[in-house]
């Protein structure tokens, strides 16, 4: 109740706010009326009418109090108080554009790039993921947090599990090989081969159409009956036409009908494949071909109510112990659970909070320039405040009144400030260079305006409150002071503004720190041994449109392929793969003949490449021993692999590898060993890997076209596909990437964060570098008859500017020195993104220290040499 009427006095009193004009002007015809009436009844009692008026005037009381008094019970003291505040700091700011345009320049800078970040966190850890429910979804792993399961383990973990109300899956390694023809252009789609519950699991409804049913979910995995479309392909190919749903398409050479269309909140790609937009969705049937296949099966779970993460990882863990022991011939299984919302956003997760206290300590550098150059205005504010307070107004107005003015600005910052976090918000969703998931959903939504809001009225406070502080401790004698160098006013102010800059400097220092540390692991990565040569090397999707149904027809279209591709002037090299490094991977287990293996000693699980001769050589990566594949290694010899080192010392640690014998896939020997090539992550090791000759096998998911090349790749891709196009009219080579670009994806995510920190140090040095310069400059302007004096008693210009300097290196090293022991505390939290370098690194700790101290040096000089250049009589003269 007590709420409900002050919210109704709120409104009433807003409502009279905005029509105040109009009730002022009934009321002062009130009153007049009241003072007419007086004076006509004192006239009718015999009264002189200007006597009878000053008499009705007395009574009546001061007219401008009485409606004061009156207006208050309309709108609240506060209000009206708040509006002359705003309308007195309006006039002030316009007398004074060019402070007024910084402050809100430096405010907008710094709340613009708080919004943005708080944007990106908002999106990536803030935000429930795009699901029904997305705190009951688990995400479920083989082992580590990337690798597949295998069908048939799904199966039986669904069948078998109590804590689970579905699991559904999707086909990892199965991304992004269908066609499209006979509809327009052919084209490449990637399409993701999902379980028959999938989107059920998920609370994904489409937006017209349906999902697959149980007939749909049985078919071939190679000709799937239909497709779901995503939302942004059926814009892009169908004009967002509601009549595609029901029409057949011919993919790869077969019809396939499209049921449904996704809705455009569901973005698979951006959720569990960032970077790589997802075209269509077609039914994983779990068949007895299917379920054997590999690790190749990402699986989710979604809990059963009241059901706890670690409930049901206790319950799949002894699940996963019962299916080894009662299937010993499949794949090794240990399951992993993690939330979702966990695996999504937990990787990046440490970055954002490096990130997000990054530019809170960015706002406080700003709130301590703009406390600064609020300090240096009131110098010339002084007798302005005095006076106001000898007419009566209280400490409490004063400070109100101050700190109104920093809030003001700092709303006009913000406003700026949004206008810049729209802008980088929208380009961060529409850069994909950045391999981040949910980057696309960045946006400024409500929770963004709220907290632009909240940042403005902090920071305005904020570096109002020490100005705001200093008005209400001036004597009305230190008020009417002029100011200068005798003035008690200045000196008090001095060690503030001397703290503040130190604090500056201290808190540049720790952003510099940090920005360098990240800066040299970057460029460790940058250095590290990729096991192939991206420089000159590129791949080129190239899934032939038509069926192949022998191992004639296959290696008829690889020898034609590669012998076109080689033929094209300026490729030194060609082969085909499946998976070009960084990108896919899928897994084995692998037994070396006369080895025995169990559950303390298991075979390891190689990740499986497909490839031809050639690709070693097009990928440049090195031949340790024996040989790689030729074109002899073709069905009806014998039976080969390639392992890489790792592998090589796992499975034979004291023997020589080529010539050995593994028992997977029907038995296959060692022809040769190549060098380890870091498939998974830049910053973690390379694993066992195994390579089968694609001439032998018919068990890959896509095509990829190698090629090393003497010339620039980009200039070669139109010559590649006109050199291609003969072999199948509907061949639709368009994607081309450079093993350069693969790598850059690879570094995304370190390199976005280096970028901002970067800028949000280079941002905080040049405030800080402003700080210094102004309070030296301001010293200066405060000691021009000092200077002046010292100048006529014989001090040469390199004295005074070695004086100046002398001050300014002080403050630069108490900074420093705050600076660097703060931030060898604080760099230990960086321990998780660095990579080949210590959170000590002293080299980054005596670049950034002696850069700041340049930096401050520079900022301090230009000052020093003004300060030098005072003509002697005339500072003698200036009062």
């Amino acid at each position: 109740m007590h709420a409900d009427s002050w919210w109704k006095r709120s409104r009433r009193r807003l409502r009279y706010w905005l029509a105040r004009s109009e009730r002022q002007r009934l009321l002062w015809e009130e009153m007049e009326f009241h003072i007419e009436s007086m004076v006509q009844d004192l006239v009718a009692q015999g009264s002189p009418e200007p006597e009878a008026r000053a008499a009705a005037r007395r009574k009546f009381g001061n007219m401008t109090q009485n409606s004061e008094e009156a207006r208050s019970v309309w709108i609240a003291h506060w209000m009206s108080d708040l509006m002359q505040d705003l309308r007195y700091w309006f006039r002030g700011m316009r007398r004074d554009a060019g402070f007024t345009a910084f402050t809100i320049l430096i405010a907008g800078l710094g709340i613009g790039a708080s919004s943005t970040v708080f944007s990106v966190v908002n999106a990536l850890l803030l935000r429930p993921l795009p699901f029904r429910d997305p705190g009951r979804l688990v995400w479920i792993t083989n082992g580590d947090d990337w690798t597949s399961t295998q069908a048939e383990h799904y199966a039986d973990l669904r069948e078998l599990n109590r804590s689970f109300s579905d699991l559904a899956g999707f086909a990892g390694y199965g991304v992004g090989d269908r066609q499209l023809t006979g509809s327009g252009e052919p084209e490449r789609l990637t399409s993701v081969p999902v379980t028959g519950n999938f989107f059920a699991v998920l609370g994904v409804q489409p937006a017209i159409g349906r999902l697959f049913t149980t007939e749909e979910c049985q078919g071939r995995y190679s000709a799937p009956p239909a497709m779901l479309l995503s939302y942004s392909f059926w814009r892009s190919r169908f004009a967002s036409d509601p009549n595609v749903v029901g029409r057949k398409l011919t993919l790869n050479n077969r019809p396939v009908t499209v049921v449904g269309v996704l809705p455009a909140s569901f973005d698979f790609g951006s959720v569990f494949a960032p970077g790589t937009p997802i075209d269509i969705f077609v039914p994983w049937p779990l068949t007895d071909k299917t379920k054997p296949m590999g690790n190749t099966m990402k699986i989710i779970g979604r809990l059963k109510p009241g059901a706890a993460v670690q409930g049901a990882q206790a319950e799949l863990t002894m699940l996963g112990k019962q299916l080894e022991s009662q299937h010993p011939e499949r794949n090794p299984i240990v399951p992993r659970l993690v939330p979702l919302e966990q695996h999504v956003s937990g990787p990046v997760s440490p970055a954002l909070f490096v990130l997000a206290c990054a530019v809170g300590v960015v706002m406080l550098i700003v709130c301590a320039n703009l406390s600064n150059l609020q300090l240096a205005r009131l110098g010339t504010r002084q007798k302005e405040m005095a006076m106001r307070a000898a007419l009566g107004a209280g400490r409490s107005r004063l400070l109100r009144q101050m700190l109104t003015e920093s809030v003001a600005l700092s709303c006009c910052g913000a406003v700026l400030g949004l206008v810049l976090a729209a802008a980088g918000t929208r380009e961060l969703a529409h850069l994909h260079a950045f391999n981040l998931p949910l980057l696309e959903s960045v946006r400024i939504d409500g929770s963004a305006l709220l907290f632009t809001l909240l940042a403005a009225v902090a920071s305005g406070v904020l570096f109002g409150l020490l100005p705001a502080l200093r008005v209400t401790v001036l004597s009305l004698r230190e008020g009417m002071q002029d100011g200068g160098r005798g003035s008690s006013g200045g000196k008090r102010q001095a060690w503030v503004r001397d703290g503040l800059v130190v604090s500056e400097l201290a808190l540049a220092c720790i952003l510099l720190v940090g920005a360098g540390l990240l800066t040299r692991s970057f460029l460790r990565v940058l250095e590290v041994n990729l096991g192939f040569q991206p420089e000159r090397a590129a791949a080129l999707r190239i899934d032939p449109s038509f069926r192949i149904s022998s191992f004639a027809q296959q290696n008829s279209f690889i020898d034609d392929a590669l012998h076109r591709a080689r033929s094209v002037p300026g490729i030194l090299a060609a082969g085909i793969t499946d998976a070009v490094p960084l990108r896919d991977d899928r897994s084995w287990a692998v037994s070396a003949v006369g080895q025995v293996y169990g559950k303390s000693h298991p075979p390891p699980e190689p990740f499986i490449r497909v490839v031809s001769d050639g690709y070693f050589e097009a990928a440049g990566i090195p031949l340790r021993s024996g040989r790689t594949f030729t074109e002899s290694d073709r069905a009806s010899s014998e039976r080969v692999v390639v392992v890489n080192e790792t592998l090589a010392r796992t499975l034979w640690p004291s023997q020589n590898p080529v010539g050995q014998m593994i028992t997977t896939d029907g038995g296959r020997r060692v022809v040769g060993v190549v060098a380890d090539v870091r498939h998974a992550a830049l910053e973690t090791a390379s694993g066992s890997e195994m390579y089968l000759p694609m001439r032998q096998t018919a068990d890959y998911a896509a095509m990829q076209l190698v090629v090393q090349t003497a010339l620039p790749p980009d200039s070669l891709a139109a010559g590649i596909r006109t050199a291609l196009r003969p072999i199948d009219p509907n061949l639709p080579v368009r994607e081309f990437v450079t093993f350069r670009d693969l790598f850059d994806k690879a570094v995304s995510p370190r390199r976005f964060l280096v970028l901002l920190l970067a800028g949000f140090a280079a941002f905080a040095l040049i405030l800080a570098s402003l700080g210094i310069y102004a309070v030296i400059s301001y010293s200066v302007s405060q000691r021009v008859q000092e200077i002046g004096i010292r100048m006529a008693l014989g001090a040469s210009a390199r004295d005074l500017q070695s004086r100046i300097l002398l001050r300014t290196l002080g403050l630069a090293a108490g900074g420093l020195a705050l600076g660097m022991t703060a931030s060898r505390v604080l760099s230990t939290a960086l321990g998780s993104l660095l990579f080949g370098v210590t959170s000590g690194d002293p080299i980054t700790f005596i670049l950034m220290g002696t850069l700041l101290i340049a930096v401050a040096a520079v900022a301090g000089y230009i000052p020093a040499w003004r300060a030098s250049r005072i003509d002697p009589m005339a500072a003698l003269r200036s009062n």
